[in-house]
């Protein structure tokens, strides 16, 4: 399954190596929360949205990782406005976006063995202090991994309702998403056990 987000395409964003890709997350998250700045929020998240266009992997596909989270995100923009001001409200909103999209598209660009490679590199120089980097880098490529899987997930069970003509409600969409979630880290610690 999780073998399933890599969408293949010819593209420059592709053929980066994985290590610079992973990094472009930390980097981006630090410039995104450490500038508590709206440009530079707006600035992550439009260099996102080209990214999906370079790869040639187009914005009806970012809108397709985007659009399930959209009321998570107004839940957390509800209660920024509720605790704090509007500007407030929209730089979460605007941050958590950016950095959705930005491990989607790394997810979508990057085989998951290629990135499991790096981070056991990058590991590697914990194990004296009894760190597998196997186990770690795996567990993180996991994460990254299920974000948009999630957004997946959701997607397809809010058709599947939408056509059976099941009216939109958030608990009728939470358990069936929660239950295929189950079911997906199941399949994934079953394939684990296999390998190891």
């Amino acid at each position: 399954m999780i073998a399933g987000l890599y969408a293949h395409r010819e593209s420059p964003i592709h053929r980066l190596p994985p290590g610079v890709k992973l990094a472009a997350l930390p980097i981006a998250g630090t410039l995104v929360f450490a500038l508590p700045s709206l440009a530079v929020a707006a600035s992550v998240f439009a260099l996102t949205l080209l990214g999906y266009v370079v790869a040639r992997l187009g914005l009806r596909l970012a809108w397709a990782q985007f659009r399930p989270v959209l009321f998570v995100l107004a839940l957390i923009a509800a209660a920024q406005l509720w605790f704090g001001t509007p500007f407030d409200a929209a730089l979460a909103a605007l941050r958590l976006a950016a950095l959705i999209l930005l491990a989607a598209l790394m997810t979508l660009t990057t085989r998951t063995a290629d990135l499991v490679a790096v981070l056991e590199r990058v590991l590697s120089p914990l194990r004296p202090l009894g760190v597998d980097p196997a186990r770690v880098s795996l567990a993180i490529s996991l994460t990254l991994s299920f974000i948009p899987m999630v957004a997946q997930i959701v997607e397809e069970v809010r058709e599947a309702q939408a056509a059976r003509g099941i009216r939109r409600s958030t608990l009728r969409l939470a358990v069936p998403v929660i239950v295929r979630l189950l079911k997906a880290g199941d399949e994934i610690a079953e394939a684990i056990d296999a390998r190891s």
